[in-house]
């Protein structure tokens, strides 16, 4: 490769990058964040949030302070998936031509699969459904860019980068209201239902249960149970302590505690721990002294349960889940 063809491609890394081509992808990364993000919140409160109360309010800080965080994010999606798809289109475009616009979408996704990859292995999430929104994401900036980049192409139809974001405000604007209407049109039309946790009679509860940090608890029939490395609610319950549970060896009792029974139903659950659940758990009480009786809430699916805790505060403390072992028996 000579000198000439290393500048011909510098020529193009610049081009890629050109001011239009920057705004717009930042603008238009930016103005589909909102509707994003509703998205997710209406995902997860049609699914089980585990006893966390902020969810709302967390929201609500979101929308009120999107024009200081909007823009940077947008920047951001631009220069990890739009403009450097944009870069290996101008290539490939030299080398197979064809629609640039095209090959910058094909890119885009291909840098949205490997992202994906990238965010599945440090998070352990499902890598299909992180895929297919990584490469979703990637659809609308690149549009954006074309768009905006023909219109440069005219002193009359020329936006500019003030133009360009105030475009992207109403975007995003008509995006969310889009949104907003679909979630409340599927909620009141059933296509998406309200999360409703499983009903588990005590011979389904009875089992090996796995969690984080070596975490097992051995419900047997009954009521015996053995647990390891196994957190508890501490005998201060101090939101603030860090962690803010106990954690708990050797043996104890369970029972099956129905929602329906109400608040300290049970003496084997430390009143305040049920307050505001109408669910089902196990409370559970571990000998020897170790910390206070703890409710387990019983959530996930009727085939995939989980039983949990959220400990400390109720707005942002720790969530200790609980898995099904479906391999060792009791």
């Amino acid at each position: 490769m000579g000198w000439g063809d290393v500048r011909q491609k510098l020529g193009s890394a610049r081009r890629a990058a050109d001011p239009v081509a920057v705004h717009a992808a930042a603008a238009v990364g930016a103005a589909q964040l909102p509707a994003v993000v509703l998205i997710w919140f209406v995902d997860v409160t049609t699914g089980d949030d585990y006893g966390v109360m902020g969810a709302g309010f967390g929201l609500a800080c979101l929308f009120v302070l999107a024009p200081l965080w909007l823009p940077f994010a947008g920047l951001l999606h631009a220069c990890v998936q739009t403009l450097p798809a944009g870069l290996l289109a101008r290539l490939t475009v030299r080398r197979v031509h064809g629609p640039e616009w095209l090959w910058h979408q094909a890119w885009a996704a291909v840098l949205g699969l490997v992202w994906a990859g990238a965010v599945a292995a440090l998070w352990g999430l499902p890598f299909a459904a992180t895929a297919a929104a990584l490469v979703a994401f990637g659809i609308l900036p690149v549009l954006g860019v074309a768009y905006f980049r023909r219109a440069a192409r005219s002193r009359e139809r020329a936006w500019g980068c003030t133009g360009t974001w105030i475009l992207s405000a109403g975007v995003s604007f008509v995006l969310l209201m889009v949104v907003f209407g679909g979630a409340v049109l599927a909620t009141e039309t059933g296509v998406v239902e309200e999360y409703e946790p499983p009903e588990l009679s005590a011979g389904q509860l009875t089992g090996v249960w796995r969690g984080e940090d070596g975490a097992v608890l051995r419900l047997h029939s009954g009521g015996r149970a053995e647990l390891t490395a196994l957190p508890a609610v501490s005998e201060t319950d101090d939101w603030f302590a860090d962690p803010p549970y106990t954690v708990c060896e050797g043996t104890g009792t369970w029972e099956l505690v129905r929602g329906d029974e109400g608040e300290g139903a049970d003496e084997g659950v430390e009143e305040g721990e049920d307050e505001g659940l109408d669910r089902d758990g196990v409370g559970l009480r571990v000998g020897g002294g170790c910390g206070t009786p703890t409710l387990w809430t019983i959530g996930g699916t009727e085939h995939e349960p989980e039983l949990f805790v959220l400990f400390g505060d109720p707005d942002a403390g720790d969530l200790r889940i609980l898995t099904r072992d479906r391999v060792t028996a009791p």
